[in-house]
């Protein structure tokens, strides 16, 4: 790829964003009632764990997910290792995942003294792979009356946690079948895929828990913040417990009778994710305008682009391009950033970071090749 189609594709982005001198990967946009909401919770005084506007944006995430229950969190690593505790994985025990994801998934699962192990993508969806997930079992695992375990390891296999990568649907419903039929539990990292959909269903419904994040570059924030959600309401109600410290409700004394967490999302917090998700069905559509754009631009330049499958509706939270190699990706990584269009790389491999090198892996072989290819390019809201 050369130097001159790298200036037709960082003109391309900038036609698109002509208002921006740097362009960044995906900026929040405050253009509802975040100022109004969060002076409201300035006001009342009610800044922390709890107050009207916790319970507005519960409410407010079971209506847009179909769940039945919702939990206010701190982040969606915390709302990860909550669910992860929630499913009933213990240390030494072993958790499906994906080389191929941000590092917080990979952190969550070692928080409780879990392993890892690595499950290879699917080349469409970027997400984890039925198949792979299903040959992984077939060949390591074996079905004992107290659970699944691994056969080269000896480590109960408690949980599965998938990824939909950057908005975009796994193909979670094979996935869960999958978990079922080995007695697995199903944990959807969703925390990129707000508002995205797999089959007329919102991702995060299909296994045990499903988690989100609202980090300051997701479609919809709050500076932090994070959501679990369940259709069990025991595990609901253990969740609410765990998260405000285990403390037994009383009107003066303070009696505990867990190991608890700090985890609840603020009043302050959740007066920002409120205003932010009144808009995610604008947000949405102006970012499918912009992911659409995209696909005909590269699909005239024969570089392949991350799209919506036949049975998913995406956020496009993250746009990704995959080029020819290492080579070519790196170069444009530099031409772009150095000509006002941020760009950057996929993650590195989970196997590949010091922390997790010793981790069980497939042959990964789509994470590799996808980890040497793709690149995100600036996807945010684009005013009109």
């Amino acid at each position: 790829m050369s130097d001159y189609l790298f200036s037709q594709i960082t003109k391309f982005i900038k036609s698109h964003f002509p208002h921006e001198e740097f362009i960044p990967l995906h900026a929040p946009v405050f253009i509802g009632n975040e100022k109004k909401y969060v002076l409201d919770a300035i006001d009342s005084t009610y800044v922390s764990s709890v107050g009207p506007y916790v319970n507005r944006f519960e409410e407010m995430m079971v209506d847009l997910t179909g769940a039945d229950h919702a939990i206010a969190i701190v982040n969606g690593t915390n709302a990860l290792h909550m669910g992860l505790i929630l499913a009933g994985v213990n240390r030494g025990d072993e958790v499906l995942s994906q080389a191929l994801t941000f590092v917080a998934t990979a952190n969550a699962i070692s928080y409780i003294g879990a392993e890892p192990v690595f499950i290879d993508v699917d080349g469409d969806s970027f997400g984890m792979s039925p198949e792979s997930l299903r040959s992984f079992l077939n060949g390591h695992a074996v079905r004992r009356t107290e659970g699944t375990y691994n056969k080269s390891t000896g480590c109960k296999i408690s949980a599965c946690v998938p990824m939909h990568t950057f908005g975009m649907p796994c193909r979670i419903d094979e996935i869960a079948e999958i978990c079922d039929n080995w007695n697995i539990s199903l944990i959807e990292d969703s925390a990129e895929s707000i508002g995205s959909f797999f089959k007329g269903r919102h991702t995060g419904v299909f296994g045990k828990i499903g988690i989100f994040s609202f980090n300051g570059n997701k479609t919809v924030t709050c500076g932090g913040g994070g959501a679990l959600i369940t259709n069990d309401p025991q595990i609901a109600k253990h969740a609410k417990h765990l998260t405000t410290q285990a403390k037994v409700p009383h009107q003066w004394n303070f009696v505990h009778d867990h190991i608890g967490y700090n985890y609840r999302m603020p009043n302050l917090n959740a007066a920002l994710a409120v205003a932010q998700l009144e808009q995610l069905d604008t947000f949405i559509e102006n970012k499918r305008r912009l992911a659409a754009e995209y696909s005909l631009f590269f699909k005239d330049l024969d570089i392949p682009m991350q799209k919506d499958m036949d049975d998913t509706k995406s956020n496009y939270w993250l746009n990704a391009i995959v080029l020819k190699d290492i080579d070519q990706r790196d170069a444009f990584l530099e031409y772009s950033n150095s000509h006002g269009v941020m760009t950057r790389p996929i993650w590195e491999l989970m196997n590949k970071l010091p922390m997790f090198r010793h981790c069980q892996t497939d042959s990964l072989e789509n994470s590799r090749y996808l980890a040497e290819r793709v690149v995100n390019i600036p996807s945010g809201y684009r005013p009109d």
